[in-house]
This record gives C-alpha cells, sequence and structure tokens, in this order.
C-alpha cells in the first residue's frame, strides 16, 4: 500500500518529485513498465519517468529487501535498451528506520559487471524540503525529526494552505497513511481533517480495495469452511458404513463404538434396526 501511494504521488506531482530527486524542476511523463518487458517486475511498485533527456527510475519501499540491488540492475538493462541515448536515474527511497544494512546497499555486483544507484534513507533527510512543496508533504513525517507529531502539525497548516480542493484531499490521505508508519492512527485522525480526506482519490481506493479483499476473503473463507465440512460429512458416513458392516457381522456394539469412536447410544439404535430388519439374515445378539 505505501509503495503505490507513493507511486500516485510521483504521478500527481511529478515535477516536486523531479526537483528533489533529480535537482532539477523538468515536465516528466509516465513511462508505463510493460513498455520494457512481457514480464515487468513488480511493476505495480515501479515508478518510471521519462523526458526528451533521461529516464527516472524510483522505488518506494518500506521494508528493507535482499532484491532491491539486482531488480535496479535488471530495469537499467531494460530501461538502456529501450532508451539507449538517455541519461537513467535510479533512486530507492527507504521510507521506514531500520537497521538493516540492506537500505546502505547501492550496487548489483557480480565477477563480471558492476551497476550502481542512489539510496535515499528518509529518517536521515531534513524535513525542510519535504515542507517546501505540496507533493512532498506526505514525507515530511518521515523526516529526520525527534518530534513526528510536531512535524505533521506542520504538515497540517501546510495543508490548510492549499487552494486546491482536490490537492487538498489527496496531500491530506497521503500524509495521513504514510503518518502510519510512525504515529497512531488515532493521533493522526486528531492532527488532519477526516473529512476532507474521504474526497480523495486516494482514500476512496483504498476503501474499494478494502472493500474488495474483505468479499475474496469471505469468499475464501467459506469455500475452505465447505470443503472442510464436506471432509468431515464424507468421514462421519465412512464410518458409520464401517460401522453397520461390523454390527452385521456380529460385532457387539460396545465393541464396534470402541473401534470406530461412534457414539454407543447410535450403535444400539443401529443394532436393533438390524435386529428388526427380516431381510438382515443372521443378526448378532
Amino acid at each position: 500500500m505505501y509503495d503505490n501511494i507513493c507511486k500516485f504521488l510521483v504521478e500527481e506531482f511529478s515535477e516536486d518529485f523531479a526537483t528533489w530527486l533529480l535537482g532539477k524542476t523538468i515536465h516528466l511523463t509516465t513511462l508505463k513498465p510493460k513498455e520494457l518487458s512481457n514480464e515487468p517486475v513488480r511493476a505495480d511498485a515501479v515508478i518510471l519517468k521519462s523526458d526528451e533527456e533521461l529516464v527516472l527510475h524510483a522505488e518506494f519501499q518500506k521494508e528493507a529487501d535482499s532484491e532491491i540491488p539486482f531488480r535496479m540492475a535488471d530495469y537499467y538493462l531494460r530501461i538502456y535498451r529501450r532508451s539507449p541515448q538517455k541519461e537513467i536515474c535510479q533512486v530507492v527511497v527507504y521510507l521506514k528506520p531500520t537497521n538493516s544494512p540492506l537500505v546502505y546497499e547501492k550496487s548489483f555486483t557480480t565477477k563480471q559487471m558492476r551497476h550502481v544507484f542512489e539510496v535515499i534513507r528518509l529518517w536521515e533527510q531534513p524535513k525542510e524540503q519535504f515542507l517546501a512543496t505540496p507533493g512532498l508533504l506526505p514525507l515530511a513525517v518521515l523526516s529526520r525529526t525527534e518530534n513526528p507529531i510536531e512535524v505533521l502539525n506542520q504538515v497540517g497548516r501546510e495543508i490548510e494552505e492549499i487552494n486546491d480542493r482536490r490537492v487538498q484531499a489527496n496531500v491530506t490521505a497521503a500524509s495521513a497513511i504514510l503518518a502510519g508508519l510512525v504515529l497512531e492512527k488515532s493521533l493522526i485522525h486528531t492532527i488532519l481533517r477526516r473529512d476532507i480526506m474521504r474526497e480523495s482519490v486516494i482514500y476512496q481506493e483504498i476503501i474499494e480495495e478494502g472493500l474488495q479483499e474483505g468479499i475474496q476473503l469471505g469468499i475464501q473463507q467459506g469455500i475452505q469452511q465447505g470443503r472442510q465440512e464436506g471432509l468431515q460429512e464424507g468421514r462421519q458416513e465412512a464410518m458409520e458404513e464401517v460401522a453397520m458392516n461390523l454390527l452385521r457381522g456380529g460385532m457387539t456394539a460396545e465393541r464396534v463404538a470402541g473401534v470406530t469412536g461412534l457414539p454407543i447410544e447410535w450403535m444400539r439404535s443401529k443394532l436393533q434396526e438390524i435386529n428388526d430388519d427380516p431381510t438382515s439374515g443372521d443378526r448378532p445378539d
């Protein structure tokens, strides 16, 4: 969810992110991962932007991932194959503080090649750069600070200054979601306005996604329960059939109950039915 929120922000505020990640204000258009290959790697989390001279490949990660170096090298080659004349800028942005050494890896190395890329750990970045533009506001609470609550309050004040209602709603929702990585939800909702958040495209998509996941989970649980009930019913019927055969063969109700685990009352009832059935032949006592 978090990487897709960041993907949405980059797509909505590409110039803000270009200024931050590339150090210059340029207009970037979206390059779809499927344009690079029929089998893109984690295409849902990959951000590709390009102009006439460069391609920006960015990935936002909540957790450390040992596959990142290979993935960045793989995408570099895919992009280069398509646009060998363009500069390729690659960056991995880690969102949540961690002590894992993986977040410090910025190269993929084999005996024959070495590929390097940029790494940004948000918790080491100064908050001021994120408070300066609307598109970067949601990242501010994850930046270097000893008081994320105060930073979120600053974000809330900046959001109130946004005149565009749609932009205001989207930035509010994104800020609330990303703040959930470091702050309690109840606290976040006391700072950011939930009424305008509900107008956000991001918020509506998350609600819809949650509903779909809930429906799918319910279906899967129903299927699983049905299978379990079916198996249980099948076992019960099979055991009852075995018990009937043993009773017909002359075994006492007590012994059959001990062998099958079926209730002795059921066993005695079935034995009585066998004894009362004139077609059953010789019947046990």
